[in-house]
């Protein structure tokens, strides 16, 4: 069956202001004016770019070319429009070569000159990209969808560049729906993003790395895994990044791509895409890879598995990521004003006539529940009973499947005579530049950051003496709700005479869902008394004395800081 015919002319041209290739690392932006030109050869359709005093340029098919332009989709043979700006627009085609599996699309970058011409030519492209379809074109379709099952059968990238999956992807098969719904709505809001914008240690800290190793961005194309505000990107174009690729799945990619189109020195070289790493595809390989993918406890969210991921996928061997390594530090601590406060929350079901009511059979729920809790806040190093040792993650090395659990054995050797009520962890990660080595650490006494400190307070606390070893375990598992099950065991070794003899003499365990904190830091650290309840008979009393010893220790930590 012949195809419609039409009444389109043979071609037709458009003069641009630029062209840039994006594939090429060589290739400047033009500096003449670039003519662009819709044909028809042998019943291929073509757009061809090419500089009006030159012969030389390049062609795409538009039976799968796409122009990335905001909400306009034209599901035309693969065809889509998404906007960059109102002068700017990426045109990206897909590779011809089947024979190369991990081959990436052509893309360039089109600057017009003014608005009347970036709608004309829009409106040209949509009109040519129908037409290739009326045409018949479907030999390319069929080979183009060859390569598109080959690519998912060998390498499991079953998208063209620059287009995200509506079929359920790998992130969805691990993380349920109401979670990653509620993550992303989170994350889209400004003013969480402002919350972490106002942590001026973690900003500052980016903001260093970048600039201290300007060798490692400049000229190179750099990715943002999770872009949130586009700050980081930034950073990245003010180190002289050749191009970044903000990846950002949340409703913050609009936001972000408004905050960058108002800094018209860097947008030039930022793009924001909107959409999961584990779905876009991206027209070139990154020199860099910029994140921060860093929750409580390093690993809460689940983010790091994005994070190597992106590794896997867009990074070029030999390629930087910014943060290079984490560890976890751990330490056993003594703190007997939380346990006492943690305590006391389940005394409320102690009581047998709540308005007539028996509450007693629910204590022992609630009380495991409070100490389900991991507690989050910032507390000072002096409540520390042993010197802290530390888990490494190597971004690096790790493969995404050594996330889905941690097992970390514990050893430690008491310094003082007290009560251990727990295991304290705090996080650091290493930014390894090739010029500075930077450090980020959420350490207690260290300036503090949104992400405080974590404490996993056991319902059973164990006396030590100085010099006593403790030994124990902390197992993470992850779970669907983008978080973790931690188990965690102390034991105290006997000591003193007899103690080679070996043997355990207390053992106390915990269970926690790192998905549910208590963030204490939105709680004083001391309650004086005129803001406490009434107090009922069968509640714990804390004594003015150690009221005293709390406030005492606080104002200490406070002069420190």
């Amino acid at each position: 069956m012949e195809p419609p015919s039409t009444n389109k002319p043979k071609q037709q041209e458009f003069t641009l202001a630029s062209v840039t290739d994006l594939t090429s690392s060589s290739s400047p932006p033009s500096s003449s004016p670039v003519v662009a030109t819709f044909s028809c050869v042998n019943e291929v359709t073509e757009l061809r770019f090419q500089e009006s005093d030159s012969a030389d340029g390049f062609n795409f098919d538009l039976s799968s070319a796409q122009l990335l332009m905001k909400c306009i989709v034209c599901n035309l043979c693969f065809a889509q429009l998404f906007k960059l700006g109102p002068l700017q627009f990426i045109c990206v085609s897909d590779s011809s070569d089947s024979a190369k599996e991990d081959s990436f699309s052509r893309g360039v970058v089109i600057k017009f000159r003014d608005e009347k011409e970036s709608k004309d030519f829009c409106d040209t492209f949509e009109e040519w990209s129908k037409d290739a379809v009326k045409k018949g074109a479907f030999l390319d379709l069929f080979m183009f969808t060859s390569r598109f099952l080959e690519r998912k059968r060998l390498s499991g990238s079953s998208l063209p560049n620059g287009t995200v999956s509506d079929s359920k992807s790998k992130f969805d098969n691990k993380i349920e729906a109401a979670s990653a719904k509620m993550y992303f709505h989170y994350y889209g809001q400004l003013l969480h993003q402002q919350n972490m914008l106002q942590d001026y240690v973690r900003t500052g800290t980016y903001h260093a790395a970048v600039m201290e190793n300007r060798s490692d961005f400049s000229g190179r194309i750099v990715v943002d895994v999770g872009a949130g505000s586009g700050i980081l990107s930034m950073f990245a174009a003010l180190a002289g990044a050749k191009h970044v690729y903000a990846v950002e799945a949340s409703e913050m990619a609009d936001y972000a791509r408004k905050l960058i189109a108002g800094n018209p020195l860097l947008a030039e070289r930022i793009t924001v895409i909107k959409g999961k790493i584990e779905d876009i595809e991206l027209p070139e390989k990154a020199d860099v890879l910029i994140s921060e993918p860093m929750g409580t406890l390093l690993v809460n969210e689940r983010m790091l598995e994005t994070y190597v991921i992106a590794r896997d996928r867009f990074l070029s061997p030999n390629g930087k990521m910014f943060p290079t390594v984490g560890r976890i530090h751990m330490a056993p601590f003594s703190d007997e004003f939380l346990f006492v406060e943690m305590a006391n929350k389940a005394m409320f079901w102690q009581q047998q006539n709540y308005y007539g009511v028996d509450l007693t059979p629910l204590y022992g729920s609630a009380h495991q529940g409070y100490f389900s809790q991991p507690v989050v806040d910032a507390f000072d190093p002096r409540l520390l009973v042993a010197p802290s040792m530390f888990h490494v993650i190597d971004f690096t090395q790790m493969k995404e499947e050594q996330f889905y659990e941690f097992d970390v054995p514990l050893k430690f050797t008491a310094s003082v005579c007290t009560r251990v009520h727990g295991l304290a962890c705090w996080f650091d990660v290493l930014f390894d530049g090739s010029t500075v080595q930077r450090w980020f650490t959420t350490a207690p006494g260290a300036p503090t950051t949104h992400w405080y400190q974590i404490r996993c307070v056991l319902s059973q606390p164990i006396h030590v003496m100085a010099g006593q070893e403790l030994t124990g375990r902390l197992h993470l598992v992850a779970h669907s709700a983008q978080s973790y099950t931690i188990n965690l065991t102390l034991s105290a070794k006997m000591w003193g005479v007899g103690a080679n003899q070996g043997g355990i003499l207390q053992t106390s365990s915990c269970k926690l869902d790192l998905k549910e904190p208590y963030y204490r830091m939105s709680q004083p650290q001391a309650y004086p008394v005129s803001q406490e309840p009434l107090a009922q008979p069968q509640d714990i009393q804390i004594q003015s004395d150690d009221l005293e010893e709390v406030e005492l220790l606080q104002q200490n930590a406070n002069a420190q800081l």
